[in-house]
């Protein structure tokens, strides 16, 4: 992938991705809590929530195709949920509850870029 398409992929990612390392580690932990059992916090949550918790610890340097391959599928997919403009905005819990599983949490402003 050329820099710019890379620097632009990582901008629009960041953009979405309004939530921390720590808030999306600790709300995979939390959504794959059951009554009688957690996951390893390593193991929690849906795959692509992990990958994006992976993606925030890396540099831009480090990204490799599947790492960027995630980032794109993260983006549109917060895209096609949201408007443009990635104003806060309340929903149904379950929407909300899948954008978070991105890293995107709807009720918090999207990152500047």
């Amino acid at each position: 992938m050329a820099d710019q398409e890379t620097d632009e992929l990582w901008d629009a990612f960041h953009r979405v991705v309004n939530m921390s390392s720590r808030e999306l580690s600790e709300w995979l932990r939390t959504e794959a809590a059951e009554p009688d059992t957690e996951e390893l916090p390593d193991q929690a949550g849906p795959e692509t929530g992990r990958r994006v918790l992976e993606i925030l610890g890396k540099r831009k340097v480090d990204l490799d195709e599947s790492d960027r391959r995630v980032m794109e599928k993260v983006v549109d997919r917060v895209y096609q949920e949201r408007r443009a403009d990635l104003e806060p905005t309340a929903g149904q819990s379950r929407w909300r509850r899948k954008l978070m599983c991105l890293g995107h949490d709807p009720l918090k402003p999207a990152r500047p870029i």
